[in-house]
């Protein structure tokens, strides 16, 4: 039997609050209007690819892609979270399944895949390299990796991400979410050096393309005021594109 201390951080924490997050998330002011507009326009067009969602969460990106017209294999470490994913593009060309990124994705082949989406996972592994190795490897030549994840300043300045570690240190680090009903869920996180994300692209073979510290959607304003004018002076989020 798996011991709590072997089950991913990301599992515990979403499967105590999948259907929870999936009635909040698709219209939450800092994904909809925020980060997920952000990570989507670095993905572009994406008509008659094949694309990898990792991380799918309940498949609010994967079914976007899909709708955009390409075909998508999907994965997420929370059971309960794939479940959903696979209610939600039931009828699309969309296949989900559980999987974990911190271990080998050997269900897919070398270079399948025209591009990778990872929205907001990654910040739920503690060591980087692994993972955009794997990614690079199921990459075909010329394909993209998009990623997003907390600012590492942002997480840095926030004395309940930083504890008692310096900004070039990597910590683990929870806290209860609010924004996604009661009872408020913790979640736990690692926060980690700008350098660190970067440089793990480039020594597994990816060229940096793009990078994005995110401004909210101007709608933003008259749903979220306060959070609006928060990120309109700091970012929360990087969005990255690398290309391989």
């Amino acid at each position: 039997m798996t011991s709590s201390s072997d089950t991913p951080i990301a599992r515990r924490a979403y499967a105590s609050f999948a259907d929870r997050y999936d009635a909040f998330a698709p219209g939450k002011p800092h994904n909809a209007l925020y980060e997920r507009p952000a990570s989507l326009a670095l993905v572009g067009d994406v008509a008659g690819l094949d694309l990898l969602d990792a991380g799918c969460g309940s498949g609010i990106c994967s079914e976007k892609l899909a709708q955009a017209g390409a075909r998508v294999r999907a994965f997420d470490v929370t059971p309960e979270m794939a479940a959903i994913a696979s209610q939600r593009c039931a009828g699309l060309d969309i296949e989900i399944r559980v999987g974990d990124m911190t271990k080998p994705l050997d269900w897919l082949a070398d270079q399948s895949v025209d591009g990778v989406l990872c929205a907001l996972a990654l910040d739920y592994v503690e060591t980087l390299k692994p993972v955009f190795s794997e990614f690079h490897r199921v990459a075909r030549p010329g394909g993209w990796l998009v990623f997003s994840m907390g600012h590492p300043m942002r997480d840095w300045a926030d004395a309940r991400s930083r504890g008692e570690k310096s900004y070039f240190e990597t910590n683990r680090w929870g806290m209860h979410w609010g924004g996604f009903g009661e009872p408020n869920p913790y979640v736990e996180s690692y926060r980690r050096p700008l350098g660190d994300i970067l440089n793990g692209l480039v020594d597994t073979g990816w060229t940096l393309d793009r990078l994005v510290e995110p401004l909210p959607l101007p709608e933003m304003e008259t749903v979220d005021p306060r959070h609006f004018a928060e990120l309109s002076l700091a970012p929360a989020f990087i969005c990255v594109r690398a290309r391989k």
